[in-house]
């Protein structure tokens, strides 16, 4: 199997919806809380290929011709937000209004994304103190403990070096102790004053 790490493009999309699905329940699958698969792709995957101040890399299965993760972010996380409220989240709750039939006949998670359509939150003042970029790293779970998620890191932190930046921030939901011991041993830290499951990490 050749595994190979490369810039993520706009013909990842389905992919990267897949995987953001497929790991979407704090690391889990979340395939079995939707009625709407592709609510958390539209969320945290696809703005990253769609969007400016946005980077990305995924992990190709290049005989399967899959990809089978992927590291995404943007170097201005403020900016990114204004473009996507101006032009990546309008047409969403446009399609997914609450009281809508998608609401209404979906499960609850599908219910609590199109909530936070209607009202996407942004990044704690903290996080963007400690750097104006932030990440999402995703992998599938047959490819995982395998040393590909540092892989995808290095890639990532090089970019952000090459544009400037020397530190970036995520975001993790609390009950996920396998992401929080991974960002750890990567040198990862709790962001004073954030809320919780904020971690950043200074590189040089």
């Amino acid at each position: 199997m050749t595994i190979v790490i490369r810039e993520a493009r706009l013909s990842d999309a389905p992919s990267l919806s897949k995987i953001c699905l497929c790991t979407g329940n704090a690391g889990e699958s979340a395939e079995g809380l939707h009625k709407y698969g592709e609510l958390p792709g539209l969320v945290y995957a696809l703005p990253y290929v769609n969007l400016p101040t946005t980077f990305g890399f995924v992990l190709e299965n290049k005989e399967a011709e899959e990809v089978v993760g992927y590291i995404l972010g943007s170097t201005d996380t403020r900016t990114f937000e204004q473009v996507a409220e101006d032009r990546w989240w309008p047409p969403l709750r446009e399609k997914y209004p609450v009281q809508s039939p998608a609401y209404l006949e979906g499960k609850a998670e599908d219910q609590r994304y199109i909530r936070l359509l209607q009202k996407m939150h942004t990044a704690p003042d903290a996080c963007i103190e400690f750097s104006p970029a932030h990440l999402h790293i995703d992998i599938l779970a047959d490819f995982q403990r395998q040393g590909w998620g540092r892989k995808l890191m290095d890639r990532a932190i090089q970019y952000l070096k090459e544009q400037g930046l020397n530190a970036v921030w995520l975001g993790l939901d609390t009950r996920n102790e396998n992401a929080r011991r991974f960002y750890s041993r990567l040198g990862f830290r709790d962001i004073p004053s954030a809320p919780n499951g904020n971690m950043g990490l200074h590189f040089s």
